[in-house]
């Protein structure tokens, strides 16, 4: 077997893994943590040493050796605003993704990429690639109205660029010649305006900017936000939580579980469909602000990401934006085999990985 790919990405609820080797995926393993496991530890990078170790399992009941692997590709973390494309995981990463403000889920698989290289005695190279602080954005679309509030970029690069890619493949083009608008609907919801191969704006779709999702509260009214800060009823970490995490869907319904919504609406709850397909019609409203941003020279409009599996969320979008452009759905996310394109880029030195700093 030649040289072997080992994808890795940590989400809320598990840990993703896949196998590659000859542009075929040979284990495919989604390593659940239940909520009662997760509930022992008090912050994200504590779940650390158990993820490892499941990783670590999971490749030795495959009879696996960790040293047999070429390369560990990691969906990126929490990182210092960079440029798109592979990252080698160095001291100077490992340390950023250990600060506190990297507390997300994400950052996890770098580390645990870290350790891999490590485990193996450094024969293997690990590296992060797209990383949710790509930042391409245009200096225009970066100021805010408040010098101290400058627009950040946080999105979901990886799924972005994969099926921006893919679209551009189809319809006989390059990514480098297209504009097109990408809408990820997951957990959080980032749109991007991607300018002949460049993300020039998007919304934060981490904390407080662009369209509610099913966690997360998007864009708020902002005197309002001031007076609820101030209010003495919430502490600064009970608001952040209240904008990531307990927004959106979680706020008005009491779960982020879009299957269950779906069931409540199926069973004639009409608070749960207004507030469901808020999610559709605060998202298209996204997607009309990005179609001016590339002044409506728009080659496609591309939906991805879980909720892209609901008929409701999509065809609510697909009414309200169908005249700027034609509109493609990709559901769910390719995330990891896009992970597995990068390496195999990476072994044939067809990209160049860069240095974090």
């Amino acid at each position: 077997m030649s040289d072997l790919i080992l994808s890795l990405k940590t989400v809320s609820k598990m840990t993703k893994m896949s196998i590659h080797a000859n542009r075929e995926t040979f284990l495919y393993r989604n390593i659940k943590h239940p909520s009662e496991e997760l509930s022992k530890f008090e912050n994200v990078m504590d779940q650390f040493e158990m993820r490892k170790n499941a990783v670590l399992e999971e490749l030795k009941k495959s009879q696996i050796a960790i040293e047999s692997l070429s390369i560990v590709v990691a969906k990126g973390g929490l990182l210092k605003p960079m440029s798109s494309g592979a990252y080698l995981v160095n001291d100077a990463m490992i340390n950023d993704l250990k600060k506190p403000e990297a507390e997300h889920v994400s950052s996890l698989s770098g580390l645990i990429a870290a350790a891999l290289v490590a485990e193996s005695g450094n024969k293997i190279k690990a590296v992060i690639v797209d990383p949710a602080f790509v930042d391409e954005m245009d200096e225009i679309a970066k100021i805010s109205g408040m010098p101290e509030l400058p627009r950040k970029s946080i999105l979901h690069t990886l799924s972005q660029h994969s099926v921006a890619k893919h679209f551009a493949n189809s319809i006989g083009k390059t990514y480098e010649t297209v504009n097109v608008i990408v809408a990820h609907l997951g957990t959080g919801i980032s749109v991007g305006a991607h300018r002949m191969g460049k993300i020039i704006d998007v919304n934060n779709g981490l904390n407080g900017d662009g369209p509610m999702s099913p966690s997360r509260s998007g864009g708020v009214p902002a005197g309002q936000l001031v007076e609820l800060c101030f209010s003495g009823k919430f502490t600064e970490k009970e608001i952040m939580k209240k904008i990531c995490g307990n927004g959106g869907l979680k706020a008005y319904l009491g779960t982020n579980d879009a299957l269950e919504v779906e069931r409540q609406i199926g069973e004639g709850n009409k608070n749960a469909e207004l507030i469901y397909k808020v999610i559709a019609y605060q998202t298209a409203k996204e997607i009309g602000a990005m179609s001016v941003v590339l002044r409506g020279k728009i080659d496609g409009i591309l939906l991805s990401g879980g909720l892209a599996n609901s008929k409701i969320i999509i065809d609510e979008i697909a009414e309200m934006i169908g005249h700027l452009g034609k509109v493609r759905v990709y559901p769910g996310e390719n995330e990891m085999q896009a992970l597995a394109n990068y390496g195999y880029l990476i072994l044939n030195n067809e990209i160049e990985v860069k240095e974090y700093l």
